[in-house]
């Protein structure tokens, strides 16, 4: 038996929502951009006339970052991003969500699997300001035909050399006041090394290449040795 909604409240952040239950939780949400369909089988919550798409920290890195106190939002109405990583496309929905018509997310994935999976689930949906790309990340000069100038880069990958490849894009691609969010995921980068290590690692290479750190988030519980870093070009 599902636990009824009772209220909603603006977050801080605009575009992001709180879903109050009556067992007296709240969770992450966003307005469904397509209403009456999911994405990755969220809960969808109609309230006053609005439909809401519980944001899972589980299942989204940005999230769980929201979950455990981000300070700096990179990203709102309007925004435009180019996302490296896209996976299946989970994050990517609710960034559609939150930017809304006006904005664009351009969403670079590899895997020729996964990039169908995240066509079923984000174009074919009906989320227009998505523009798949099958590329590799490591390669800007891939997509440079198609992605035009964003707000913010945004990497989750699980290779090492993550700072190096989320550089690279933002040199090409970043406005001059733009900012850069680096997902660190510890094990895939060295699993000889302790998190800590690899974080810093990450993070000195993005400093290296003219990033100020803005704010820095550890994702446990929702995401084991995984921290989420939100920068801009100095």
């Amino acid at each position: 038996m599902s636990i009824k909604a009772v209220s909603v409240e603006e977050h801080e952040f605009k575009g992001v929502y709180w879903v109050h239950f009556e067992d007296g939780s709240a969770r992450l949400a966003t307005v469904n951009l397509t209403p009456g369909r999911r994405v990755y089988g969220e809960q969808l919550i109609n309230m006053n006339g609005v439909e809401y798409r519980v944001w899972n920290p589980y299942r989204s890195k940005l999230a769980a970052a929201l979950m455990n106190g981000l300070k700096v939002m990179p990203l709102g109405e309007g925004s435009e991003i180019l996302y490296l990583g896209a996976a299946s496309g989970t994050t990517v929905s609710h960034m559609s969500d939150i930017v809304g018509p006006s904005g664009t997310i351009y969403g670079v994935e590899f895997s020729p699997r996964v990039f169908r999976e995240f066509m079923e689930r984000i174009i074919d949906q009906g989320r227009r300001n998505v523009i798949p790309i099958l590329a590799d990340a490591r390669y800007p000069e891939q997509y440079i035909s198609i992605v035009k100038k964003v707000d913010l880069v945004y990497i989750d990958v699980a290779q090492p050399f993550q700072a190096k490849v989320l550089a690279d894009n933002a040199d090409v691609f970043l406005n001059k006041d733009g900012r850069v969010v680096l997902v660190i995921k510890a094990m895939s980068i060295d699993v000889t090394k302790e998190p800590s290590e690899t974080f810093k690692r990450e993070i000195d290479a993005l400093k290296e290449r003219g990033f100020d750190v803005e704010t820095t988030v550890h994702l446990e519980p929702y995401d084991v040795a995984h921290a989420l870093v939100v920068g801009r070009k100095i």
